[in-house]
């Protein structure tokens, strides 16, 4: 069974994450992240040997075949385009922060 974390532990982690928790949050939080760690512990117990590593949780993809399609023509939709810089080949958007 995972040793239990102690108040000190559940406060470096909080730090870590920075958050600010309550004396109650404290208790609560030390609680399941022992319980968490137990499960862990149980899920390595587990004999995986036979399962084969998988990158995917189904066993075939149904994706569809990467070919080559016509786009729109650049200089074409440059032009169209609102505060766009044809002469640098790019768009011009709002700054997102």
């Amino acid at each position: 069974m995972a040793s239990k974390l102690h108040e000190g532990d559940v406060r470096r982690i909080a730090e870590l994450a920075r958050l600010e928790l309550t004396p109650d949050e404290i208790d609560q939080f030390a609680r399941q992240l022992t319980d968490i760690l137990t499960y862990v512990e149980m899920l390595q117990e587990v004999d995986t040997s036979g399962v084969p590593p998988t990158s995917h949780p189904f066993a075939s993809t149904a994706w569809r075949d990467d070919t080559p399609a016509p786009s729109l023509d650049r200089d074409t939709v440059l032009q169209q385009a609102p505060a766009a810089s044809p002469s640098a080949g790019l768009f011009k958007v709002p700054k997102v922060l």
